[in-house]
């Protein structure tokens, strides 16, 4: 099958370093991941046979980033837990007080990002709701070996990830994409880097579990352990 007729989720969770060319077209590769390349580059009007040539191109140079699919799910869990939900836990109590200042400072400017701090605040409040489920119910029973029987929680999740997409997208429109104006103040600047490294994670975050952890689950044999945990 030719790449233009993969999905981005295929694509993404197999030929490691394209995600970072779909962040740089602004392609959707993990609530979106369900789309052909050739449907992505339509819909974002991108020259698909520059993007192919480009995702070509990375299968002839060795990468930095590490093929997540070849993983075990218990590998894959701790890499989530640890440099993931831990982040997130970092990053938006910061972005919260940065978009506070920035919003109250800087009011009267034509493109504060006002509602910014607001909804930061939710999608924290959201975020941690959704990574506790992980943690204390969904994770532990794919530990467990109990990963086919986890399809009622992992339809959950997704749901849930489609709406952390929708609240990535709505961040951006509020941050006006992330564009400083003439003359930000350092408080701004940190503000939009932080935004835009907060994007890039959760998408992250969100393409390893849809494209890679869930799917092992659906392809193991019930009742069959990860073969790395301390099950019977």
């Amino acid at each position: 099958m030719s790449l233009a007729e993969q999905t981005l989720g295929e694509i993404a969770s197999g030929l490691p370093g394209a995600t970072r060319i779909f962040r740089q077209y602004h392609m959707d590769f993990c609530c979106g991941g369900a789309r052909s390349l050739r449907e992505e580059a339509q819909r974002r009007g991108a020259n698909l046979d520059a993007l192919a040539a480009e995702l070509e191109a990375l299968k002839a140079s060795p990468s930095a980033d590490k093929d997540w699919k070849s993983a075990t799910s218990k590998e894959l869990i701790a890499h989530v837990l640890e440099r993931y939900h831990v982040r997130h836990r970092q990053q938006l109590p910061e972005l919260i007080r940065l978009a506070e200042k920035v919003e109250s400072v800087h009011a009267e400017h034509p493109t504060v990002p006002t509602g910014l701090a607001a909804h930061l605040a939710e999608m924290l409040r959201e975020l941690e709701d959704h990574m506790q489920k992980e943690e204390r119910i969904l994770f532990p029973m794919i530990l467990r070996g109990q990963g086919q029987m986890a399809a009622g929680p992992i339809s959950v999740m997704e749901s849930e990830h489609v709406l952390h997409g929708e609240a990535l997208e709505k961040m951006l429109m509020l941050a006006h994409q992330l564009q400083l104006p003439d003359g930000a103040c350092n408080s701004w600047r940190a503000l939009y880097l932080g935004v835009g490294e907060l994007r890039d994670d959760l998408m992250e975050h969100i393409h390893l579990e849809n494209n890679i952890l869930f799917k092992q689950q659906a392809s193991s044999p019930p009742g069959v352990c990860c073969g790395h945990c301390t099950c019977g």
